[in-house]
C-alpha cells in the first residue's frame, strides 16, 4: 500500500519537474507546492483504494505513477482555468 502511494506521489512530482523543465521559466515554488499537494492527494487516493485489493504488482505501481502524473496535470489545468 505504501509503495503505491509513493509511486503516485513520485509520478506527480515527476510530472511537475518535467513541466517546469519544458516551460523554460524560472522555478516558482508556489507552483511546485501545488503539484506536491495534488500528488499527496493522488497518493492517498491510491493507497486507500489498494487497501481493499490483493497483492500489488508492477502493473499497479505503473498505474499509480501514471495516475499521480495525471492528477498533477489535471490540477494545473483546473487552476489555470479558474484563475482567468
Amino acid at each position: 500500500m505504501i509503495i503505491v502511494a509513493l509511486s503516485a506521489f513520485g509520478g506527480g512530482i515527476l510530472s511537475a519537474l518535467l513541466g517546469w523543465l519544458d516551460s523554460s521559466e524560472k522555478f516558482v515554488v508556489r507552483k511546485f507546492v501545488k503539484s506536491i499537494v495534488a500528488s499527496v492527494v493522488a497518493g492517498l487516493i491510491f493507497a486507500v483504494s489498494y487497501t481493499y485489493g490483493d497483492a500489488v504488482g508492477i502493473k499497479d505501481i505503473f498505474l499509480a505513477v501514471l495516475g499521480g502524473a495525471g492528477v498533477d496535470v489535471l490540477a494545473n489545468r483546473v487552476s489555470s482555468v479558474t484563475t482567468r
